[in-house]
């Protein structure tokens, strides 16, 4: 009987710990209007790195370092990837996995809702299935901060998004989310 009790208590305590780890990642997200950081993407073994600025819900800024002066740019509505070269493509941000991870609202319903994996006491995975793509979201255990995620892209493309030197809550410049013209 004492053995039963004692695993009854282990299980208890295990899912109050668990749920404050929720409670501090959606509260942690409530508070975050922006965030801004430096990002390093594996795009099927090729390595970009970069900075963006990100302002919920679905506005994102992104400047890649030695890449064609490449940037990656969503209104909102519209994604947009332009090239000094002179590629430029337009997406409805709907039809992208950014959709998801650049809205806090839906964030928050999925946090609230599935069940999360914690990878070496460090990090806090929830793997999220919608419109048929898997998206693996994972935030930092000690600070609830967002720190990558995992896509596949329109291309089936396997995407792993780093981040790091992020700060919450900076001033924006007023047309930083001003779509590229194509020319």
């Amino acid at each position: 009987m004492k053995k039963i009790l004692i695993i009854l208590l282990f299980f208890n305590i295990h899912s109050v710990a668990l749920s404050s780890v929720k409670k501090n990642l959606v509260q942690n997200l409530l508070e975050t209007k922006n965030l801004s950081f430096n990002f390093e993407q594996n795009i099927n073994g090729k390595i970009e790195t970069g900075n963006c600025i990100l302002e919920y819900p679905k506005k994102i800024f992104c400047k890649y370092d030695r890449s064609n002066n490449k940037i990656l740019v969503s209104n909102g509505n519209s994604l947009v990837i332009k090239t000094h070269n002179g590629n430029y493509y337009r997406y409805s941000i709907e039809k992208t996995p950014l959709n998801f991870i650049l809205d806090k609202k839906f964030l928050i319903n999925k946090i609230n809702t599935l069940n999360e994996r914690i990878i070496d006491n460090k990090f806090i995975n929830f793997t999220i299935i919608e419109n048929e793509s898997e998206i693996n979201i994972f935030f930092d255990m000690k600070n609830s901060n967002l720190v990558g995620w995992q896509t596949l892209d329109i291309y089936q493309n396997l995407n792993i998004t780093f981040l790091s030197s992020l700060k919450k809550n900076q001033p924006i410049k007023k047309n930083t989310f001003k779509l590229p013209s194509p020319n």
